[in-house]
């Protein structure tokens, strides 16, 4: 049935679904990637797709920015429209040295200091894993297109612009010496935790977009038009 965020009817939307942040970059992996897409969802410019690739049902839908948002709309695809797997396919802060621009992470599990779980469920904790049996396939998928993969722990946070003690050690810094980060994104974490007590499937792949230790970035375009090689290994799971 619809929600007061998705128009969709039931049937309208696949099993699968990769979930970018930008409606607008699903708007473009579904022209670029997939067969015959139909629009099935435009409510406040959220945009989602059904089509095929392959000769097989999968869907594309954005996110948008941070955890409550992407909390929402993971939540009702789970539970009001029955989908059994969400990919994020997104951008990402690298944290490392040696992870560069258009570097391409798969994402085992997620810290975050949001109370999103908390309020949801009563969750106390503050790492939630990606489902084990996604990841193995995303693996699979990319050894078979021979790209690499680099796996780790990813910081989902809740803010972007920090104002913090002058002197201070920075926040993102902090977080990566106490939790073994190699990244930053601010969705992972409640997809993983609205999966998990759905009983569904989420994984993350996270194409470097900019580097924190070296400042540098991607542009606006090139965050919306090259990161292929993602694409590539979430559509291998079909």
């Amino acid at each position: 049935m619809a929600t007061i965020h998705n128009r969709s009817n039931p049937g309208d939307i696949a099993k699968t679904v990769l979930m970018p942040g930008d409606p607008l970059r699903a708007k473009y992996l579904a022209e670029n990637y997939m067969d015959n897409p139909v629009m099935f969802n435009d409510v406040r410019g959220m945009l989602g797709f059904t089509g095929t690739f392959k000769g097989k049902e999968v869907s594309v839908m954005g996110s948008g920015m941070g955890i409550a948002s992407i909390g929402i709309y993971s939540h009702e695809l789970f539970n009001h429209y029955d989908v059994d797997t969400i990919i994020r396919v997104g951008s990402s802060g690298s944290y490392c040295d040696d992870i560069k621009l258009y570097d391409v992470l798969m994402i085992t599990d997620a810290f975050s200091d949001s109370t999103y779980a908390k309020c949801y469920s009563g969750f106390e904790g503050n790492i939630i894993p990606a489902s084990g049996d996604l990841c193995e396939k995303l693996r699979k998928s990319a050894d078979s297109l021979g790209y690499t993969l680099r796996e780790g722990r990813v910081h989902s946070s809740d803010t972007i612009y920090y104002k913090r003690p002058e002197g201070e050690t920075p926040y993102w810094i902090q977080v990566r010496e106490a939790y073994n980060c190699l990244a930053v994104d601010m969705e992972s974490f409640s997809l993983f935790h609205n999966a998990a007590m759905a009983g569904k499937h989420a994984g993350c792949l996270l194409t470097i977009s900019d580097e924190k230790t070296t400042l540098k970035r991607a542009s606006l375009e090139e965050r919306e038009r090259s990161f292929t090689q993602m694409m590539e290994v979430a559509l291998g799971i079909l």
